[in-house]
């Protein structure tokens, strides 16, 4: 099976027609599904999508464009609402410093909070990271020290420094659809030459993103398979094993998510 590690599914792009998205993306092979919380507000909404589907499970937390909303939230008051029995991960934080739509003091502060919840639950910390390489490095690096966590850099599109670094703290990296855009030289160069076999994993991040063939189109998890040919071309692995690979890594990883 194919599993997709981070879809944004509560949101107005699928109100219409979720049921029918899932359904495409159990056609085509995506046995497993986390549908991600980016706000603290949203937890509701993606919670239910999770209760909903015995194949969907979820995460807690607020993207570091929303460190804003709540920059005081605690490592306990997460670890609380992760004891949802559908809860397998902790995220989607990090830092943007590209938008600038949180200060980053707010954004330090709130990943760091993430941090710990993830170290404490023994939770997956899913890490957004854009235009903030350095300061993510030196931040996974300090906190690493203070106790191990289980860090992974979801839509990996930062630099072969990173990459480098968080590998020697032993952190996963998600492929997106962006691994098949024709610009994307230097992403592919990465997943190539600095993300080890065994520490990959795939993802659609739909809505956005849409991978080649489907570039323009909303994205949805049925074309998880399109990412991870784009993927198997970069590593130079069949189809197959890129299924085998990325999927035994995914359920090392979640392994609160149940295996087949």
């Amino acid at each position: 099976m194919f599993i997709d590690s981070h879809v944004n599914l509560h949101g107005e792009q699928f109100a219409e027609d979720l049921d029918a998205v899932i359904d495409r993306a159990r056609a085509a092979g995506v046995g497993r599904m986390i549908t991600i919380c980016c706000q603290l507000a949203d937890f509701e909404a993606v919670s239910a999508i999770a209760e909903t589907h015995d194949d969907i499970w979820c995460t807690i937390g607020a993207h570091p464009h929303h460190a804003k909303d709540r920059p005081d939230i605690t490592a306990d008051e997460l670890i609380e609402i992760a004891a949802h029995p559908k809860v397998v991960g902790i995220g989607e934080t990090g830092l943007d410093f590209h938008y600038g739509y949180s200060p980053k003091d707010q954004q330090f502060q709130s990943l760091v909070a993430h941090i710990e919840a993830a170290r404490r639950t023994d939770l997956p910390l899913i890490l957004h990271t854009r235009d903030a390489d350095e300061a993510m490095a030196d931040l996974l690096e300090a906190e690493m020290g203070k106790g191990a966590f289980r860090p992974l850099l979801h839509c990996y599109t930062g630099g072969a420094e990173l990459a480098r670094r968080a590998s020697k703290l032993g952190a996963y990296f998600a492929a997106s659809g962006i691994i098949t855009f024709k610009k994307a030289d230097e992403v592919r160069v990465v997943f190539r030459d600095e993300v080890a076999d065994d520490r990959v994993i795939v993802e659609t991040d739909c809505p956005y993103l849409a991978p080649m063939p489907h570039r323009g189109r909303r994205c949805e998890p049925a074309f998880l398979p399109d990412v991870a040919r784009g993927l198997a071309a970069v590593k130079g692995w069949s189809e197959a094993e890129c299924e085998r690979r990325t999927t035994e890594n995914f359920f090392r990883l979640f392994d609160r998510v149940p295996g087949p």
